[in-house]
């Protein structure tokens, strides 16, 4: 076990433990009722002395769905109740980016940013931040808009496996032909419903052969979402992409990149590319203000009938750091929980819950090697340690070095002594891997998902102290 607090009881609860145990509250239990024997039956006599076996009363029924796959709840199996647990789900559900204007809370400065850049300053823009700052769902939201000015928008996800003409050849065969400038609107190339994929050679080819095709836009401005950019391994696909920039730029073609990505800074993401410095903006995406946080849990709110009080909103937004991700999740499980107790106002303690919920949940789809080494001696010692190193691990690739972790730990520790304990969690406990090459050594956690919970951990520790 890692840390305690306080229940609502006044009895020491784990928070984190070594063990990978259920989550026994009311909001899970709902769903886990046990299962009910088949029908069983009773004797009763008859006047030949026989007797003749009836059913029992029926067990307890299974947990049934609450709505069907269409979203539709049906009136008769379904209360007001079950309405406003689904309408909070709608509302706050953290488990996939917000794709519409409805769902999108806060961000008006990075929208207005993005807009400006594309429609006033024409440059391409790099979205960059940390994960679950809300990237994807600004770039979904977007979309949305500048289809509605009738901006041609294409948007592709990039992958580990990411190559530059396989993944732009896609791309193109959703921009038809009739908007290229060589396409007359009565010749025979427009009536066939082609897309640009046709002008493209055969096999393989680069940002020059790409930029002669793309340049011949007309009627219309073409933008392409590049999302997750920060996955591609390929160093020659972001090459081709910089290629692609500055041909796309210095011809004045009406095409414009949209790339995001984790990342602290524009350098990380695109590497430095001074001969693009122009062409490109950077877009950081930062922490929701308390006014934000606010606002995304009114959606919530006004969805389900409910009210965060003043308490349970500065908990939630202590607790998530900022992160739009963790402000859904939050918000959405301590909603449930005054709603499983039919109350109208989510109070602290329904927030607090929910953090144990959400540290117990990602504990538990740690592997169970993981957990172990979570709950060993070793760890319990090094605790500030570790949360400081999950922290100076916050950049894309997860590696930081000695020097990150004592800028961290504000110079309490020497970084003799950091490295060496390092080390300790790179042989002997298991946490951490090493990565030596040029200059000082770096390191990450093995294992995706600990450093989050290390930190979000670290965090419910100090709010309970």
């Amino acid at each position: 076990m890692i840390w305690k607090r306080k229940s609502l009881t006044g009895v020491d609860t784990p928070v984190m433990s070594g063990e990978n145990s259920a989550d026994t509250s009311q909001s899970s239990m709902r769903a886990v009722e046990a299962f009910a024997p088949g029908p069983s039956f009773s004797g009763t006599a008859i006047d030949d002395g026989r007797w003749r076996s009836q059913p029992a009363e029926p067990g307890p029924m299974l947990p049934r769905f609450i709505a069907s796959a269409a979203d539709d709840v049906e009136s008769q199996d379904a209360d007001r109740l079950s309405r406003r647990r689904l309408a909070l789900r709608d509302a706050l559900a953290a488990s996939q980016p917000v794709v519409s204007r409805e769902s999108f809370a806060g961000r008006h400065d990075p929208m207005g940013r993005l807009i400006n850049a594309i429609e006033e300053q024409r440059v391409h823009v790099v979205i960059y931040g940390e994960r679950g700052i809300g990237k994807t769902s600004l770039s979904h939201v977007f979309a949305e808009t500048a289809r509605e000015a009738r901006y041609h928008v294409i948007y592709a996800s990039c992958g580990m496996a990411a190559n530059f003409p396989d993944m732009f050849r896609s791309i193109l065969t959703r921009i038809p032909r009739i908007y290229h400038n060589s396409v007359l609107p009565n010749s025979a190339e427009a009536e066939a419903g082609d897309n640009f994929d046709v002008m493209l050679p055969e096999g393989e080819f680069g940002a020059r052969q790409l930029a002669d095709v793309l340049t011949g836009v007309v009627g219309t401005r073409v933008l392409i979402i590049l999302d997750e950019y920060d996955r591609v391994i390929d160093v020659n696909f972001r090459r081709e992409v910089a290629e692609l920039i500055k041909n796309l730029s210095d011809r004045a073609a009406r095409v414009q990149l949209i790339i995001t990505g984790v990342a602290l800074n524009l350098d990380e993401l695109i590497g430095y590319a001074p001969s693009i410095r122009r062409n490109i903006t950077g877009l950081p995406m930062t922490a929701m203000s308390r006014a934000e946080i606010r606002e995304l849990l009114r959606m919530g709110e006004r969805a389900a009938d409910i009210v965060f009080n003043d308490d349970a909103v500065s908990t939630i937004a202590q607790m998530s750091g900022g992160s739009p991700y963790l402000v859904r999740l939050l918000g959405h499980q301590a909603g449930l929980l005054a709603l499983d107790e039919r109350r109208d106002i989510v109070v602290e303690g329904d927030a607090r819950r929910s953090v144990d919920l959400v540290i117990r949940d990602w504990q538990a789809s740690l592997p169970r090697r993981v957990q172990s080494n979570l709950s060993r001696e070793e760890t319990k010692a090094h605790w500030q340690l570790l949360v400081a190193a999950a922290k100076a691990g916050s950049s894309a690739d997860g590696w930081f070095t000695v020097d990150d972790v004592y800028a961290e730990m504000g110079g309490a520790h020497s970084q003799l002594a950091i490295e060496r304990d390092l080390k300790l969690f790179v042989n002997t406990v298991d946490l951490l891997e090493r990565r030596e090459g040029p200059g000082d050594p770096h390191f990450r956690f093995g294992y995706p998902g600990v450093a989050a919970l290390l930190m979000m951990s670290a965090a419910m520790a100090h709010l309970v102290a």
